[in-house]
């Protein structure tokens, strides 16, 4: 059976870290070091979530004479609902794998 898309928990890490400031533009670099995300993982992530229309991308320009554009990127109307869902699905997961109290006189 095919893993569902976008269901990674690296992904998941970074769709929670934008959703925790949606609509705002982020950095990559201060996105890997919120999510803890190595660039190697975390560049091919927002490349393939752009891809699939979930994150808009736009340069930033250098804030000091001889820096380089830096790429911001935040998430579309579409990537906020799937973020969300991710959201929901895992803290259904958490809350199914939570052991159950123990009713007394219950047999």
């Amino acid at each position: 059976m095919p893993r569902q898309p976008n269901s990674s928990n690296q992904t998941r890490n970074l769709l929670e870290a934008f959703l925790s400031h949606a609509g705002d533009w982020r950095y990559g670099y201060d996105l890997s070091k919120e999510t803890g995300l190595k660039s190697g993982t975390l560049y091919p992530i927002l490349m393939r979530l752009e891809a699939q229309g979930l994150l808009e991308t736009r340069w930033a320009e250098p804030t000091a004479p001889g820096r380089p554009r830096r790429h911001l990127y935040r998430l579309t109307v579409s990537g906020i609902a799937v973020a969300r869902s991710a959201r929901r699905e895992t803290e259904a997961r958490a809350a199914a794998s939570r052991p159950r109290p123990v009713l007394e006189g219950a047999s």
